[in-house]
C-alpha cells in the first residue's frame, strides 16, 4: 500500500469505517463489538499509513442524546487505547448525518460536542458529508444560504477541523432527514453547491472525496470527472 501510494501520488488515504459499528447503542453487547470492531479499524489505518478514518458517530435510541454521546465519546477513546498513533497524521473523522431522529451527528454542533470530548485523548478532526448537510436542513444551494452554512460550520467544528468532504448529490429534498446520496447534479442540490466549495479557498486543505451510487458500469469515474470539471 505505502509504495503503491509514494508511486501513484495518492493521497491522503481516508478509510470508512464499517457501518455495523455504533459506538452509543444501548446494547453493552452491541457496543462492545463496535468497540472491538473499531479499534481493528484504526490498527489497519495505521498499518497502513492512512491519514484519515472515518466515523458515522452512531444511534443512541434507546437512550438520551447526552447519553448517547458521552457512551460515544467513552466507546472512542476505550478503542485507541494504547495505540501508537503519536507523531504520525493519523486522525478520526467525525462525519456529520443525516438527521434522522436517533442518529448523533446530525447537526454541526453534535460534530462539534463530540470532537471536544474527544480531543484530549485522541486524534480527532470532521468529515461533512454534503448530501448530509443538506438533508438534515443546512442550505448549501443558494448563494445566501451556502455562506451561512460555511459560516455555522465555521462557529462550531471550525473550517480548519474539516479535512474532509463527502461530495454526494441527494435525492432528497433538504431537511428530509433521508440520506440518499445521487449522482453529482442529478439530484436536489444540482452542480452549484458543488463548484462553489471545490472553489472555496476556505477548504484548499481538504480533501473531497465522490461517494455516489453505482447504478452503471463507469458511474465513477462519470462523477468524479463531474467534479473536475466544475474546478477552475
Amino acid at each position: 500500500m505505502k509504495e503503491l501510494r509514494a508511486k501513484l501520488d495518492v493521497g491522503p488515504l481516508v478509510i470508512h469505517t464499517s457501518y455495523l459499528v455504533n459506538v452509543c447503542s444501548q446494547s453493552d453487547e452491541i457496543r462492545q463489538k463496535s468497540i472491538a470492531a473499531f479499534r481493528g479499524e484504526i490498527e489497519r489505518a495505521l498499518a497502513f499509513g492512512a491519514e484519515y478514518l472515518v466515523l458515522h458517530p452512531g444511534s443512541w435510541k434507546g437512550l438520551t442524546r447526552d447519553e448517547g454521546l458521552k457512551l460515544a465519546a467513552d466507546s472512542i477513546t476505550k478503542a485507541i487505547d494504547g495505540l501508537a498513533w503519536q507523531g504520525t497524521p493519523f486522525h478520526i473523522l467525525i462525519e456529520n448525518t443525516a438527521g434522522a431522529e436517533f442518529s448523533l451527528g446530525g447537526s454541526f454542533e453534535q460534530v462539534a460536542e463530540l470532537v471536544v470530548r474527544l480531543k484530549p485523548t485522541a486524534p480527532v478532526a470532521v468529515c461533512l458529508d454534503t448530501c448530509h448537510t443538506h438533508v438534515a436542513g443546512y442550505d448549501l444551494v443558494s448563494v445566501e444560504g451556502y455562506e451561512q452554512t460555511i459560516k455555522q460550520a465555521a462557529a462550531t467544528v471550525s473550517l480548519e477541523a474539516v479535512r474532509v468532504w463527502h461530495m454526494n448529490d441527494a435525492k432528497a429534498e433538504r431537511g428530509s432527514k433521508l440520506d440518499r446520496h445521487e449522482n453529482i447534479g442529478q439530484g436536489t442540490m444540482g452542480l452549484e453547491p458543488f463548484r462553489r466549495l471545490l472553489n472555496d479557498k476556505r477548504f484548499t486543505h481538504s480533501a473531497f472525496i465522490a461517494e455516489t451510487p453505482v447504478n452503471e458500469p463507469g458511474d465513477e469515474e462519470r462523477n468524479v470527472k463531474v467534479l473536475k470539471s466544475l474546478v477552475k
